[in-house]
């Protein structure tokens, strides 16, 4: 079974950081793209960056580049999100996501996000 759990939002103040952190279980995780998806209230999602899965490309929405960095650690079927000076536009419900093919049948994988709350 597939299997993305997300942790380490919280609530942070305007210009601080966290790192979200993804556990992926259920598939070889070193072999597929994985992508980082945050939905705000009221809003649709937006994708936020994804990462190859050796972790040799990577791209980001130009909402957060220069400010987060995605990685993953293989060896941890772990993928992670450094945020940095943190905005209160930032603020949102934080997905992580990977789409899986099994012959000739696509499927989607989310978790169930990790809130990040910016704020004063």
């Amino acid at each position: 079974e597939v299997q993305l759990v997300e942790f380490g939002g919280g609530v942070v103040q305007p210009g601080g950081s966290l790192r979200l952190s993804c556990a992926a279980s259920g598939f070889t995780f070193g072999t597929v793209d994985m992508s980082w998806v945050r939905q705000a209230p009221g809003k649709g999602p937006e994708w936020v960056s994804s990462i190859s899965g050796d972790g040799s490309n990577t791209s980001y929405a130009d909402s957060v580049k220069g400010r987060f960095t995605v990685s993953r650690d293989n060896a941890k079927n772990t993928l992670y999100l450094q945020m940095r000076s943190l905005k209160p536009e930032d603020e949102a419900l934080y997905f992580c996501n990977t789409t899986l093919n099994y012959g000739l049948e696509t499927y989607d994988y989310w978790g169930q996000g990790t809130q990040v709350t910016v704020s004063s």
